[in-house]
């Protein structure tokens, strides 16, 4: 007797390494599996990091991403993908080339800022995702130094987040997310554009030096509701409550001597299983 077959919503993560377990691929992992997605991983690059920042960056060979690009993909397709550290112009046109014909969403988070203030990548680099990577992108989640990056002009107000955000999508990604945690005061506020929408997302900064990785969790946690079938607003939505929340679990924590991580299995859900479609 044949047995019934289960599938599961897989979301692959393209990102960096951390070895302190924060950020990248390993912020990934956790958000992905923690929102009951089954987590996949290409390693990009390998920066030496801590809490209190990347001492150094080690290359990977584009040989050996796109082998790892192929492996997986010839085994499991992803419901989604996270797109994360990408350092160099070869790599960038590695990856849009291979995910050229990917039907499901993608999320790319544009990591080109330390949260020292330090460009992570040049500009021709920078160039090639808006060229290769944002045509193909579901998403893009600058943060507000990127944005500058990107526009080349300072972003310090919800009016600017909103222009940008609309110059942003002519760069041809079909949404934007623009978020506004850098911004002073003590409202955090996040939007949304995409086609003639936008939508404002609210909430409240929470005192705590415990952030490092928001970013990278905010974007595997938007593929991941994707991968879970939400629509846009309600992926987005739903993952600025789940870092909020993250956050906030880790308040009080001291793990590491600088920016510390989330606590991202705060309300741990169990790996979503459904019947196989046909």
């Amino acid at each position: 007797m044949e047995q019934e077959k289960y599938t599961v919503a897989s979301v692959l993560s393209i990102a960096g390494f951390d070895g302190s377990g924060g950020a990248g691929i390993q912020a990934d992992t956790k958000t992905i599996s923690a929102l009951g997605c089954y987590a996949m991983n290409v390693l990009t690059a390998l920066p030496v990091q801590n809490t209190q920042g990347v001492k150094k960056i080690y290359e990977i060979p584009a040989q050996a991403i796109r082998d790892q690009l192929e492996t997986i993909f010839e085994d499991i397709t992803p419901t989604a993908i996270k797109i994360g550290m990408v350092h160099s112009t070869a790599l960038v046109e590695l990856i849009a080339d291979f995910l050229k014909d990917y039907n499901g969403p993608i999320v790319f988070d544009p990591v080109m800022v330390s949260t020292s203030g330090h460009r992570l990548i040049q500009q021709d680099t920078i160039q090639a995702c808006v060229d290769h990577l944002f045509p193909l992108s579901t998403l893009i989640t600058p943060n507000l130094d990127e944005v500058a990056v990107l526009l080349n002009e300072k972003v310090d107000s919800l009016q600017k987040m909103r222009t940008a955000g609309t110059k942003l999508l002519e760069m041809h990604p079909k949404a934007v997310l623009v978020k506004g945690g850098h911004l002073p005061g003590t409202d955090l506020s996040s939007i949304l554009l995409y086609g003639d929408q936008e939508f404002q997302f609210d909430t409240t900064k929470i005192e705590t030096r415990n952030t490092h990785g928001s970013g990278c969790t905010l974007s595997s946690a938007i593929a991941s509701y994707l991968a879970l079938k939400k629509d846009l607003k309600t992926a987005v939505g739903l993952s600025l409550d789940y870092v909020h929340q993250a956050i906030l679990g880790s308040q009080h924590l001291s793990i590491g001597q600088g920016s510390g991580p989330l606590n991202h299995f705060h309300n741990p859900q169990k790996l979503i299983i459904s019947h196989e479609m046909d």
